[in-house]
């Protein structure tokens, strides 16, 4: 029996509380040791952000279904997203991620997700998350959704490479890449990412593209 087809999608609000699961089951696989929150807690905050900041122009994200389910997310931005999110043009009043501080794990995360915060250079699509419901894994779920952001790239003449960052600790995500043609740019030891996430050293990858055709 074929199995059914897996389409990409962008995001849309109705997809934020299937996204925020599976962003919860892979925070808490990669920084359980840190967070010490339940996957219901961890999930309902991650939704709260969802809420909060949603998918834009500059801050895409999109979803891989199969048969209507939500198995991979994929989130990118541009240069110009962090601009349009300091100057507030598309969110909320900040009081609504207030009661995200009561809890010392959502502390953490928000803490971890801030210091390894990217700024992307012009021509830089940068992966903010990269999620599989694990009984998709090895299904070649994340390539797809890898291969969706490689057409992304290739459509806008502005964008000529993808980035991300890999914990160093996740040899398989890292091979994953690297057969995905993305190379190394930079090993990075955060202290302040231990502490908080407990992972200290990290890989900055790059895949380099320009006009549709992958650079090895």
């Amino acid at each position: 029996m074929s199995l059914a087809p897996i389409t990409i999608e962008p995001m849309q609000p109705r997809y934020n509380r299937p996204v925020s699961q599976l962003l919860a089951q892979a925070f808490q696989a990669k920084f359980h040791r840190r967070l010490h929150l339940s996957g219901n807690v961890l999930a309902k905050g991650l939704e709260t952000l969802l809420d909060y900041a949603p998918a834009g122009p500059f801050a895409p994200r999109s979803v891989a279904l199969q048969q209507g389910e939500v198995i991979g997310s994929i989130g990118m931005k541009y240069k110009s997203a962090a601009d349009q999110l300091v100057r507030g043009k598309r969110l909320p009043p900040l009081p609504a991620v207030f009661p995200l501080l009561r809890r010392r794990g959502m502390v953490r995360l928000l803490a971890g997700l801030a210091t390894l915060e990217h700024y992307p250079e012009a021509g830089e699509c940068y992966i903010t998350d990269l999620a599989v419901h694990p009984a998709h894994h090895s299904k070649g779920v994340g390539r797809q959704l890898l291969g969706w952001a490689g057409e992304v790239v290739a459509a806008d003449p502005g964008l000529d490479r993808l980035s991300l960052h890999v914990a160093a600790s996740n040899p398989r995500a890292r091979q994953l890449y690297e057969r995905l043609f993305f190379q190394t740019s930079a090993r990075q030891n955060r202290q302040l990412l231990y502490l908080v996430l407990g992972e200290r050293a990290w890989e900055y990858m790059v895949l380099i593209q320009k006009g549709g055709q992958i650079e090895q």
